[in-house]
C-alpha cells in the first residue's frame, strides 16, 4: 500500500516544482523521495522510474506552456499573436525554468501526440494563418519559431546577452519586429 497522499500526480507535480529548484536534469525519484522524507522503494508504486517522472513532468510543463498560449492567443492574429507566444515562452521559461528545460525532452512518438506538444504546433500553425503561408512554407516557419524562441530563452537564461548592451528586452522586442517582417515578406520557393 502506497504512502496516504502520495500519488502519481502529486509526485509528477512535486517532481516539477523540484525540478524548477535544483534543474529538471538532477530529477530523479531518489531526489524526489528525499523531499518527502520517505525510502526511494516507496515511490515505485507510482512512478516505475526516473525516466516516467521526469516524462511526466514533461508533459506537464507542456500542458501548462499550451494553457497559457491559448489565453495569450485568444482574439489575436499577425504581430500581436506572434508577440504573446513568443512572450509566454519567455515568460513561462523565467518564472520556471525546470519545467522548461522539461518540455524540450524527447518523448516517444506515442506519448508526443497524446501530449499537449500537438496544440503548441496546432496555435503556432493558426497563428501563421494571419500570415498567409502554406505548406511547406508553414512547416518551415513553425521551425524557425521555435528554434528563435528556444535559441533566444536559453542564451538569455545562460546569461549569454548579461555582457553588454543594449538591453535583452530591446532585442527582444527588435528580434520579434524581424520575425513579423520575415513571415510577412516570406521568400518565394
Amino acid at each position: 500500500m502506497g504512502r496516504a497522499g502520495l500519488t502519481g500526480e502529486r509526485l509528477i507535480r512535486a517532481g516539477a516544482e523540484l525540478a524548477d529548484e535544483i534543474g529538471f536534469d538532477r530529477v530523479t525519484v531518489s531526489e524526489l523521495a528525499r523531499r518527502f522524507g520517505v525510502k526511494t522503494p516507496s515511490l515505485y508504486s507510482h512512478l516505475r522510474n526516473s525516466r516516467e517522472l521526469r516524462t511526466g513532468i514533461a508533459l506537464l510543463a507542456l500542458e501548462e506552456l499550451a494553457d497559457r498560449a491559448a489565453d495569450a492567443l485568444a482574439g489575436r492574429a499577425g504581430k500581436e499573436a506572434l508577440t504573446a507566444l513568443a512572450n509566454v515562452y519567455r515568460d513561462y521559461a523565467r518564472e520556471h525554468p525546470g519545467r522548461y528545460a522539461a518540455a524540450q525532452l524527447r518523448l516517444d512518438p506515442q506519448t508526443a501526440a497524446a501530449g499537449a506538444g500537438v496544440r503548441h504546433a496546432q496555435m503556432t500553425r493558426a497563428l501563421l494563418r494571419g500570415y498567409d503561408l502554406a505548406e511547406p512554407d508553414q512547416t518551415h516557419a513553425v521551425r524557425l519559431l521555435g528554434s528563435v524562441f528556444h535559441g533566444y530563452v536559453s542564451l538569455e537564461m545562460g546569461g549569454g546577452f548579461s555582457h553588454s548592451a543594449p538591453d535583452t528586452q530591446e532585442t527582444w522586442s527588435r528580434v520579434l519586429d524581424a520575425l513579423d517582417a520575415l513571415l510577412r515578406n516570406w521568400p518565394a520557393s
